[in-house]
């Protein structure tokens, strides 16, 4: 929600002239920049050296052996390998460098996205409806990470992590009418103000199992350069889910990657947060040479897509397990050099949800004029899922990925998106054939759908928080994203790009649909 964290919309008019601005000129500047500007050499995605990229501090630690306690080299750890070293141009992509000995952390981003549409096929549409007209939005979203060393690179390290945002903007059509939304940055509401509020604010410790130490590269989310080999992990406090679950290099950061909801995380996993993407819980997780297992309970909110979390943990919350094995699927048909991994990821939610079926029978049975979800909810109600997230090097530029996910879509979509199933698949390719290799050019396809309970319940005028034509000729939503992000200078990014989108809202009756979409970026 990923960011690729979901950020609230309503923002003045003026905020919303200056996103679409500073988008528009950065994409012009970028573009003159692939034309004209001398090559030079730039990092791939999951070797950028930026250390408070969102997409590199969601990566899994690279853990890298440098000691034991007995004072001699790692050299038996058949799994370490030693980084190579960043070629001098791919030394700073900040605007500011960044200590990695000070026991402190402070840095910032901020991020603008433009996105358009004209008119498409649509002989009707309601409430929830992407807008048949001609549509340009902006969103803006700054953050300030901030964290705090108590225990700096020792065996029981321990991070006080304090973040701040301050977001903007509209998504098209108010973010609705598509399960696949194309803005990661915008959600739902318009209506939140667009005041600095507490993103982050965690507590996280290490519990070494072992002395010998591993090098990690450091992030905003995680302080320590060095960290046992084999530890626990503990987070408590505010966070978001997909800062630590369903990760993936390749497809996860609508800052520098994607920027769809279903590309940059897994549609289908309806995991616990507020409107603008955050919760409250805690998560446990064990970290070895090549694997690991994490376990995580957070609040739910009050209502599907509220700004309020029920702290009642014995009546709602929202449960997930992942195991992550960095192995890829392809490892032994490729180089053993070649980075890869597998993650399968599993949620249950308890919350006050309604029942699609049980909606549409009080329809059909003269009950109620229009099929109302929230006419059925109550507590007790139990939503769950998989999920299946693989990611692949193939070549020094080349990258694919993949996600599969699954949920019982019989209850209410409650906190992400309105997804029952999700396929997805797609890559990156990195400018290092045209001396360029921090740019990266992506491109990525996902099929979305829902079940019978659901589709009936909108084929009838019912309404979700996200979907709602007011009728339903149901298809599955397929949806392919490109871009090219272009590193300008230090840490300034620019991104042109674009979505296809056939069937939106999962209605062959209306679409297909082309948005364009424009990226500024910078890394402070």
């Amino acid at each position: 929600m990923r960011a690729r964290l979901p950020n609230p919309s309503g923002c003045t008019s003026a905020r919303r002239a200056f996103g679409f601005s500073l988008a528009a000129i950065l994409a012009a500047t970028c573009a003159r920049s692939l034309c004209a500007q001398s090559p030079r050499e730039l990092p791939n995605a999951p070797e950028a050296q930026a250390p408070f990229d969102l997409q590199a501090f969601r990566q899994p630690a690279q853990v890298f052996l440098v000691n034991d306690s007995r004072g001699g080299a790692g050299a038996d750890n058949g799994n370490a390998r030693i980084p190579d070293p960043p070629s001098e141009d791919n030394s700073v992509l900040t605007m500011l460098p960044h200590s990695e000995d000070a026991r402190y952390w402070v840095s910032g981003q901020a991020n603008s996205i433009f996105q358009m549409h004209g008119h498409f096929h649509s002989p009707y549409e309601d409430t929830n409806s992407l807008r048949d007209i001609l549509e340009y939005k902006a969103s803006e979203v700054a953050t300030l990470y901030a964290g705090y060393q108590l225990r700096p690179n020792t065996r029981y390290n321990t991070d006080l992590i304090v973040d701040f945002e301050n977001a903007g903007g509209r998504g098209i059509s108010e973010a609705l009418g598509l399960a696949g939304q194309t803005n990661l940055d915008v959600v739902r509401n318009p209506n939140l103000s667009t005041a600095p509020y507490l993103s982050r604010g965690e507590i996280h410790q290490i519990i070494g199992l072992t002395n010998r130490m591993a090098s990690q590269d450091r992030s905003p989310l995680a302080l320590a350069t060095e960290v046992p080999l084999r530890r626990f992990e503990i987070r408590i406090g505010k966070m978001s889910l997909p800062d630590t679950f369903d990760i993936n290099s390749v497809g996860t950061d609508s800052h520098l990657q994607f920027t769809n909801w279903t590309i940059d995380n897994n549609g289908a996993w309806d995991y616990a947060a507020d409107t603008r993407g955050y919760t409250v819980g805690g998560i446990l997780e064990y970290d070895d040479k090549v694997w690991s297992a994490r376990y995580g309970i957070f609040a739910m909110p009050v209502i599907a897509n509220g700004i309020d979390l029920d702290w009642a943990f014995n009546r709602a919350n929202g449960q997930n397990w992942e195991f992550e094995l960095r192995k890829g699927l392809f490892a032994r048909l490729l180089s053993p050099k070649r980075e890869g991994a597998v993650r399968v990821l599993s949620y249950v939610n308890h919350a006050h949800m309604g029942d699609y079926r049980e909606s549409v029978q009080q329809y059909l049975s003269g009950q109620v004029t229009t099929p109302d979800i929230t006419a059925t909810e109550r507590f007790g109600t139990v939503k769950y899922g998989f999920g299946l997230n693989t990611e692949q090097e193939v070549t020094d530029s080349l990258r694919l990925f993949g996600r599969f996910g699954w949920n019982e879509d019989q209850h209410e979509s409650f906190a992400y998106t309105e997804v029952g199933q999700t396929i997805l698949f797609g890559g990156d390719y990195n400018g290092h054939d045209w001396r360029r290799s921090n740019d990266k050019f992506g491109v990525a396809f996902v099929s979305n759908a829902i079940k019978k309970d659901h589709q009936n319940y909108l084929h009838y005028g019912g309404l979700g928080f996200l979907l709602g034509d007011g009728n339903l000729n149901y298809g599955r939503e397929d949806i392919v994203e490109w871009y090219y992000n272009a590193h300008l200078w230090r840490g300034l990014f620019g991104m042109l790009g674009g979505s296809y989108i056939a069937h939106p809202g999962y209605n062959r009756d209306r679409g297909p649909v082309y948005i364009p979409a424009a990226r500024a970026h910078i890394d402070f």
